[in-house]
């Protein structure tokens, strides 16, 4: 059941109108604020079918004013170079043998996860423990690479990753709502270039069927296609 500052936000909205992408994030700022600093998030829903194998977009993006989250990072590498580069890099979590043993026994105590080439052998048994929650290091994100060091930095800064869901949707964070307006446009927008770049060539017709910017306790606020696809 929505609760009274959801109802009081859905009363502040034009659900039909569509909204120019910084006039749709000062409407999100102007909604009944939560009790704590809400993530604000950008959703678009793709004229994709993610069981096609080669329609299923994932990447990643650096965000120029980062996600404001503080990310917990785990990097799986055998003791030497890239363990310390990791380290000192600020990853919390850096090892191989105790980490791997830790979730296996259920352990996700993490936002990212990142691997050396070398250790994917044995990381890769965890697919049933990482898969689910998206955890698991992948090269195509960046988070399978010898360069320990700059994998962390990066997520660090505000690199941020994105994939299609089941039902052709993509959620990403673009900051948090108490960002500075134009912090938070130009976030979204990164993303949003981001996100039609990987458009895979075999989509026919229009690529985004619809784009939203909502904070994490209200509604949506639609914005208008036809600029943001000229845009992006």
């Amino acid at each position: 059941m929505a609760g009274k500052k959801y109802k009081k936000a859905l009363q502040q909205l034009d659900r039909s109108k569509t909204y120019l992408l910084p006039d749709a994030v000062n409407v999100v700022q102007q909604l009944p604020k939560a009790g704590f600093d809400e993530t604000v998030e950008l959703s678009m829903h793709l004229n994709v079918d993610p069981r096609q194998s080669d329609q299923m977009i994932r990447g990643t993006v650096p965000l120029p004013h980062g996600s404001g989250k503080n990310v917990v990072v785990v990097v799986f590498a055998k003791a030497g170079p890239e363990a310390e580069a990791a380290k000192e890099a600020g990853a919390e979590h850096v090892g191989f043998d105790e980490l791997i043993k830790k979730c296996t026994g259920g352990w996700t105590g993490f936002d990212v996860a990142i691997a050396t080439p070398a250790a994917m052998s044995e990381v890769r048994k965890l697919g049933k423990i990482l898969g689910p929650r998206g955890l698991m290091p992948n090269p195509k994100t960046g988070t399978v690479t010898t360069d320990t060091a700059k994998a962390v930095q990066e997520v660090k800064a505000g690199r941020v990753e994105f994939k299609v869901d089941k039902g052709a949707n993509i959620h990403i964070a673009v900051g948090k709502a108490s960002f500075a307006a134009e912090k938070l446009v130009e976030n979204a927008m990164t993303a949003i270039e981001a996100i039609y770049k990987s458009r895979p060539s075999s989509v026919k017709g229009g690529f985004v069927k619809s784009c939203t910017v909502s904070k994490t306790m209200s509604p949506s606020v639609y914005l208008d296609l036809k600029t943001l696809m000229n845009a992006a």
